[in-house]
């Protein structure tokens, strides 16, 4: 399939803030009343050929059958549907009653099936709904939202979820939203979902096999969405498996629009929970084969930080490797997707920004996370992403994929991939977004990780390359004579320095001839205080040295320039 990066028609969106919501909505707010508006006009589009049925079914049954037995009745008369809508009103009914606007708009909402209700709820639309009835807006908003059309042949599932991505994108930049707090672009998803999922394209392409994909901060639930789209295109029509999307979201709005788009494309809504992974885990007993995220980086885990800190007391807890500083969490929820690694075999991709490679010195808890995850044989892979790729953010970020169930060529190894510069100049810049990665960039970077060899952009290092022992080297304490004090017989450090070594080298030697000869020659290295540090140091691996050029030729350059401006000079004067 190619990368299709089209950007949908949103001018709606100026029209209605022009026309309506300008003076009594500031632009930070607009979103909030747009959105949920949207997905309501959405599942009304979806619903007006079955509405008929639906309301006919309605009146036969309601009060005859039990509710909990009315609800599959109802489910049946749309085909299948996993929602409905009871009432006698659509959008467009309601123009025909512009005096009742508000209650029959109530009874228009109260019909939805209790999927729908709560999406609006978490929306917050009762409070939209009531400050458009007071400032007179309700009924002007219903007809400009009526006159879009959403339905399924103008707009599938794939186009429905590009209008959302605009949506939240503007909402953002009008709400000026921090750095962590951004959604991934399709073709980073498209990326990751290539590397991810390629590698096992044979175990995929089996009719009846079921798959999980999870994402533990899923926003708008696009990044499952688009995986699970992947493996659809990426496997034979006759032999496609089964894909069940999950995802859990803090912000109650993000978690409507990924529940809402959960229920219109047929997936089971349940399966999209609302929460913080860290502190309110909603998948404790769960495992899942493919796990894909965008953590928020750069934003504190403060409010969480007692939660977890007991939880890292328990060996058996998801953050017993250690935690990382309060600032910065990527790593806490780095951890929380290994322990929903499913045993036989899972794949993890992760965005994060340059902190979690090198943040932290020997001994900090962002070292021991590191440790504990390349110790484990489970980091697989790390790609440097182009610069200028998400709409909110402009700085350096990374693809880590990781793996409980390595191919017998990568055990003990750690690819790292630089792709800083396989991409495409927009044919717009949205917002710090100035870079596509096209779809022949998606090859190109793809087959830098299945040839899996070394080059320019590739190189591949044993684990314990990233690992290095720091030594505390300690130096005697001496008298006025240059006599050794001692302490009940021990030497007395004076000067306390640290020494760093690669893991695998002879530090006895090493000390012997790199240290000792430069020092104080009854010094000595204190064992017991000896730290592990693990860092991935990505930008040194492939750091390009540039010889300095001679003096002769710099020499040179002066001479020409100043020719050059002494001709111009008496071109002045001629």
């Amino acid at each position: 399939m190619e990368l299709n990066n089209k950007r949908p028609d949103i001018g709606f969106v100026w029209r209605i803030t022009d026309d309506v919501l300008r003076d009594t909505f500031k632009k930070n707010e607009i979103g909030e009343v747009i959105l949920p508006f949207v997905v309501v006009r959405r599942i009304d589009c979806i619903l007006e050929p079955v509405n008929a049925k639906v309301q006919a079914a309605y009146n036969n049954f309601y009060g005859k059958v039990a509710e909990d037995k009315l609800d599959p009745i109802l489910r049946k008369a749309t085909g299948g549907m996993k929602f409905y809508n009871t009432s006698r009103h659509t959008l467009t009914s309601l123009l025909g009653d512009a005096k009742n606007t508000t209650i029959n708009f109530d009874n228009y909402l109260n019909g939805f099936s209790p999927e729908v209700k709560e999406i609006l709820r978490n929306f917050q639309f009762d409070k939209v709904i009531a400050r458009l009835h007071r400032n007179g807006l309700l009924y002007q908003m219903i007809r400009e939202v009526a006159t879009l059309d959403f339905s399924p042949e103008r707009y599938d599932n794939h186009d429905m979820g590009y209008v959302f991505e605009e949506l939240i994108r503007i909402s953002n930049e009008q709400s000026n939203e921090t750095a962590g707090e951004h959604f991934t672009p399709r073709d980073v998803i498209r990326l990751m979902s290539a590397i991810l999922f390629t590698p096992d394209k044979d175990k995929l392409n089996k009719r009846g096999i079921i798959r999980t994909i999870f994402d533990p901060t899923c926003g708008t639930g696009g990044m499952v969405n688009l995986g699970k789209q992947f493996i659809m295109d990426m496997c034979d029509p006759e032999t496609r498996p089964t894909i069940q999307t999950f995802g859990q979201e803090l912000n109650e709005q993000s978690y409507a629009i990924a529940k809402s788009e959960a229920l219109i494309t047929g997936e089971d809504a349940r399966n999209i929970r609302l929460g913080n992974s860290l502190s309110n885990d909603q998948f404790t007993s769960n495992r899942f084969h493919y796990i894909m995220a965008n953590p928020p980086y750069g934003v504190t885990w403060k409010k969480d930080q007692a939660f977890v800190l007991n939880e890292s007391l328990d060996p058996n807890g998801r953050f017993s490797a250690g935690t990382p500083r309060i600032s910065d969490g990527q790593l806490l929820f780095l951890q929380h997707m290994i322990s929903k690694m499913e045993n036989d075999g899972a794949r993890i991709g992760v965005v994060t920004n340059g902190s979690p490679l090198f943040s932290g010195g020997a001994g900090s808890g962002e070292s021991n996370i590191r440790k504990w995850i390349i110790e484990n044989d489970w980091l697989e892979a790390i790609v440097a992403l182009p610069k200028d790729l998400f709409y909110n953010v402009g700085i350096q970020t990374y693809l880590w994929f990781l793996t409980n169930n390595k191919s017998e060529e990568r055990r003990g190894k750690i690819q790292l991939i630089n792709a800083s510069d396989i991409c495409h100049p927009a044919k717009k810049s949205l917002g710090n977004k100035r870079n596509d990665i096209l779809e022949a960039d998606v090859e190109r970077i793809l087959n830098l990780y299945l040839n899996f060899e070394e080059n320019e952009y590739s190189h591949i290092f044993p684990n314990q390359f990233f690992g290095s022992y720091e030594l505390t080297v300690c130096q005697p304490k001496r008298d006025a004579k240059g006599e050794l004090v001692l302490k009940k017989g021990q030497k007395v450090p004076d000067k306390i320095d640290t020494e760093s070594i690669k893991i695998g080298t002879d530090w006895k030697a090493y000390f012997a001839t790199e240290v000792l000869p430069h020092i104080d020659p009854e010094s000595w290295v204190d064992i017991s205080k000896t730290k592990v540090n693990y860092e991935i140091n990505f930008s040194r691996h492939f750091y390009k040295h540039e010889a300095l050029r001679s003096s002769a030729a710099i020499a040179a350059d002066i001479r020409a320039r100043e020719s050059h401006i002494s001709h111009l000079i008496s071109q002045l004067f001629d």
